[in-house]
């Protein structure tokens, strides 16, 4: 097999052996004559590109022709090579010129700067004012050598055993609901639909090669009759990708599919060594499950903790903590000040909170605690990587709570009913000689973030095949497709994490300063953490569940309605009003929603808002031996 190097406009092909230690089963030849196929492709896209002397609009017209040929032949190669490689699948077709990274097993490090290549960009350069053979020949060159490594026996090694597939489906159908169809990495939305049925028709070749090279652990009659159902579905829709029934395809299809595939994992007792795997649970039934990936723990110190009733002791003791203001410097201010519990954990009634002085106002807008745990990062800048660490900056920021840790902890180990309650709970946190704030935030966490649990009527749709409404079925397919919507927030939980859910994504999308737009807002928002000029401006992408009820909207709170935060994608953001903004992520042309579509997306995202069962507050606070404390009121002054 070849290795192709690329440099300086220089193609360098040498010979790479396919690994010789194990026979060559269909499967192997699937794969390996589908690599090849695509590094064919690729080898006369940059020979035709070092013969070409001038880019004529002819001449470019062609070579746009010769990457949407390349992008049939990696659709065909799809299913692996983002399982086995997802580092190298960027530089075979990355979205974005470069990615900031932190990926949740090694998120406590600084994050990774990745430069993409690939097709993607490679149609994207088309379509600039000046376009460079160079740049051209380095995109597709690197492409090139991606493709080619992925020949190496270090890269296809899994093939060889059963295991793997299993796993590298399971990632296939949740972009299947995710990506595919929503033109995340496809410049042309004509070809979004023609590239899914190419994708869908080579992974069914590959699953019956799969059959006949494991016969023990095929694939099911049931699950290739759904899935050739499912092609003939996507057989009879249109071309045209905003009329494409998202809903249906993901309802009736690939969700089905992928619980098929969940208990194929668990049958044949298959065992991932891929990053890719890390928070993915094999016991979730649906991709709308609730258990589907793991990315905060909010037992946090309390991590061994499994005995219900030891449960129920933490959950009480975080409770009483999050509406006590006794963590705060002056004993007025509680958790609940900004994270109202009956406003899904927000606060909707100003556009951000007041600081610890009562005067001045925070300079960022209150987030919705419900849900927050399936975000890597935390925090709109992403720089905290634990809840644990992020209640804790919270209580001690002196322009929030502005406690201090010292007095915090004598002030609640002077209240008898927690000095019980976390004397007890010490036991069970081994190498911790005294209770000490990190029990109390874990408290805390472990408290809010059982609100995270509930399910919305979209996902009683998608889970039970409930009746929901056409027009929330339309607003839906809107999002998915002509709205641009899902090219951010992914599905299932609508925020700026897809699959395999190993990260969260940042977005510069241009919030302005004030509803006239004379200027971007001027918070430097990711820059903050991490301080590189595609991070300014950039922001975590929340979820829109629960967006019914948790405005204003912007991290400034600068929207006080979900029409305004449409009519602001819809111009194209800042770029689109002529503001201003390096690196802004998000096109800058009009997306041409009618009144009617504007109407359908905020049906979908009410249809978002779950089902969240909250309490009531504590009746009263833990007594204090300090009589002084002792006046303290459930969730604070202000």
């Amino acid at each position: 097999m070849r290795l192709v190097a690329y440099f300086g406009g220089i193609l360098i092909i040498t010979l790479y052996s396919f690994n010789t230690l194990h026979p060559k089963t269909d499967y192997i030849h699937c794969y390996e004559a589908t690599i090849s196929a695509l590094l064919q492709e690729e080898h006369e896209l940059v020979a035709f590109l070092q013969t070409t002397d001038s880019l004529s609009s002819e001449e470019i017209a062609r070579i746009g022709k010769k990457i949407a040929q390349c992008r049939l032949k990696l659709k065909a190669a799809d299913f692996w090579l983002r399982y086995l490689d997802p580092l190298g699948y960027k530089k075979i077709n990355g979205p974005l010129p470069v990615e900031w990274e932190s990926e949740v097993y090694r998120k406590w490090d600084k994050p990774t700067r990745r430069e993409a290549a690939g097709f993607t960009l490679a149609e994207l350069h088309l379509n600039e004012d000046h376009v460079s053979r160079d740049t051209l020949l380095r995109l597709i060159g690197q492409a090139a050598e991606a493709t080619a490594l992925f020949l190496a026996d270090s890269i296809t090694e899994p093939l060889h055993s059963y295991h793997h597939f299993f796993f590298a489906n399971r990632l296939f159908l949740m972009n299947l609901a995710a990506i595919y169809t929503t033109g995340f990495e496809c410049p042309d939305p004509e070809r979004v639909i023609p590239e899914l049925r190419q994708l869908l028709a080579s992974v069914s070749e590959i699953c019956k090669c799969f059959d006949k090279s494991f016969p023990a652990q095929a694939l099911p009659q049931s699950y290739h009759l759904l899935y050739d159902t499912m092609m003939i579905f996507v057989r009879n829709q249109p071309d045209d990708f905003t009329r494409f029934d998202h809903f249906t395809f993901i309802r009736d299809y690939v969700n089905p599919l992928f619980a098929m595939n969940q208990q194929l994992i668990r049958k044949h007792g298959a065992v991932s060594r891929s990053i890719n795997d890390y928070v993915l649970n094999n016991e979730a039934t649906s991709i709308f499950d609730k258990s589907l990936f793991t990315i905060q723990y909010p037992k946090g110190i309390f991590s061994l903790v499994e005995d219900s009733a030891v449960l129920e002791e933490m959950d009480r003791a975080g409770k009483l903590l999050f509406y006590d203001p006794i963590l705060s410097g002056n004993n007025q201010r509680s958790c609940a000040s900004c994270h109202k519990p009956f406003q899904y954990f927000t606060d909707t009634t100003v556009r951000t909170p007041l600081q610890y002085d009562s005067i001045n106002r925070l300079p960022r807008n209150a987030p919705s605690l419900v849900n927050v745990i399936y975000n890597h990062l935390v925090m709109l800048d992403g720089r905290h990587f634990s809840l644990q660490e992020q209640a804790r900056e919270v209580i001690t920021n002196p322009t929030e709570l502005a406690g201090t840790e010292k007095e915090i902890m004598e002030k609640i180990m002077s209240c008898r009913e927690y000095r019980t309650l976390f004397k007890r709970l010490l036991r069970y946190t081994p190498g911790e000689k005294t209770v000490n704030l990190k029990h109390i935030v874990s408290a805390i966490t472990f408290y809010y973030s059982k609100f995270s649990r509930y399910y919305s009527p979209f996902d009683e749709a998608m889970l039970n095949n409930t009746e929901i409404d056409a027009r929330v079925q339309n607003g839906f397919n809107v999002f998915m497709s002509k709205g641009q919507c899902a090219t951010c927030h992914f599905v299932p939980l609508f925020n700026g994490v897809k699959p395999p859910f190993n990260n969260s994504e940042f977005e510069v999308i241009g919030v302005p300063a004030d509803t006239f737009y004379s200027k971007v807002s001027p918070d430097s928002g990711r820059y903050q953490a991490v301080p590189v000029p595609e991070m300014l401006h950039a922001f975590r992408t929340t979820t829109l569940r629960n967006t019914q009820f948790t405005g204003p909207y912007m991290h400034n709170g600068v929207f006080s309605s979900l029409e305004q935060v449409i009519d602001f994608y819809d111009g194209g953001g800042a770029l689109g009003r002529k503001l201003p903004l390096p690196h802004q992520t998000l096109s800058a042309d009009s997306l041409h929603l009618t009144p009617e579509e504007k109407e359908d997306l905020i049906l979908f995202m009410h249809a978002l808002t779950e089902k969240v069962r909250f309490e009531a507050p504590p009746a009263s606070l833990p007594e204090s031996s300090n009589r002084a404390l002792n006046t303290r009121k459930p969730g604070g002054l202000y």
